[in-house]
């Protein structure tokens, strides 16, 4: 049994002590992999995330999304995430964790059914795709559905490739990830729904 609580401390730590032209070039990357994603959607909402904690960025990524893409953040609301359309300049206020959020009510953010497309920042992956996240459950409770169906949105977790790990044990409320996607590779887990 894998211990959790130690393996996010070391790869927090090593994903911290990137130095800046590293984070810069692996956001270019990282756009680079989403982009050849066969299955990114032409149109809909995409949902990224606010980097922080050292996790990948994004925001190479959302500059170029596509005319039919709408990004999204995340914003918390009770127990779940939902998610609202973002762009830079638009307000912010810090959430619980200290992390920004679009300054939305959040009972009227969209649920995460309503997503084509969500990127979610992992602490830890493994080459079968189980994933080690922040320990909170906020993305399993939220794409919970997806664990009686295969149904939309495509789910991709994003990480440097040094995040990757010999292996991870699945819990059974894990969501499982369609695609993963580093700075270099894209991994297309056999556990993807």
């Amino acid at each position: 049994m894998t211990d959790r609580p130690a393996l996010r401390r070391r790869l927090r730590d090593q994903r911290r002590a990137l130095p800046a032209p590293a984070r810069i070039a692996a956001a270019e990357g990282l756009a680079t992999q989403l982009f050849a994603l066969p299955a990114l959607p032409e149109s809909g909402y995409v949902a990224g995330y606010w980097a922080s904690d050292g996790e990948i960025g994004l925001h190479v990524f959302q500059m170029r999304l596509p005319a039919g893409l709408i990004y999204c953040l995340p914003v918390l609301h009770d127990e779940v995430l939902r998610f609202a359309p973002w762009r830079a300049g638009d307000p912010l206020v810090t959430n619980r964790y200290g992390i920004p959020e679009p300054d939305v009510e959040p009972a009227s953010a969209l649920d995460a059914s309503a997503m084509a497309l969500v990127v979610t920042p992992l602490v830890g992956f493994d080459a079968r795709g189980h994933r080690l996240g922040m320990g909170g459950g906020w993305y399993d409770r939220s794409f919970g559905f997806r664990r009686a169906q295969a149904a939309p949105p495509l789910l991709v977790g994003a990480a440097f490739a040094l995040q990757q790990v010999e292996g991870l044990d699945a819990a059974d409320w894990d969501v499982p990830l369609d695609a993963i996607c580093t700075e270099s590779n894209t991994l297309h887990p056999p556990t993807a729904a």
